[in-house]
């Protein structure tokens, strides 16, 4: 990857970061469960931390050699449909997407090292790219099947 490449990859990396540090801490999940999350505000937030997964699971599809792949209307009307859903649904659907961007942002980097030691990182990046996969089809089924066509 050259020192553009390189570049555009710390400066996705600082606005994730960015991001993460403005996000509040979660409630216990028993105040959780008593409260409906606001659609507009909880779906916006959720939007912008979506996008922001999608935009590192795009650096991993791309180390791993693959085509762009097109978000299905199901992940794009996730963010509306788990704020919608509320209570332990929201709930674990915020920790399922901070415990993913975790995963992508360490992934990434160790992508990035071995592929700074010139070697292919092939392999671990289609792996990286087949868990994120399966950790996002299984948030998506966090929403109610009803509202998982939202978008």
């Amino acid at each position: 990857m050259g020192g553009t490449g390189r570049t555009l990859w710390l400066s996705f990396f600082a606005r994730l970061v960015r991001y993460e540090r403005g996000m509040s801490a979660m409630p216990p999940p028993e105040s959780i469960s008593a409260q409906r999350a606001g659609p507009v505000g909880d779906a916006s937030a959720l939007a912008a931390r979506w996008t922001a997964i999608h935009d590192a699971a795009a650096v991993v599809n791309s180390l791993a050699g693959l085509a762009p792949e097109p978000l299905s209307r199901a992940a794009r009307g996730f963010p509306a449909a788990i704020a919608g859903a509320g209570g332990q649904r929201l709930a674990v659907a915020q920790q399922g997407m901070a415990d993913l961007s975790v995963i992508l942002e360490t992934g990434i980097r160790a992508l990035l090292s071995i592929h700074g030691r010139g070697a292919s990182p092939l392999a671990a990046a289609r792996e990286l790219w087949t868990e994120f996969r399966a950790a996002r089809d299984a948030l998506i089924a966090l929403a109610p099947p009803e509202r998982r066509l939202l978008g």
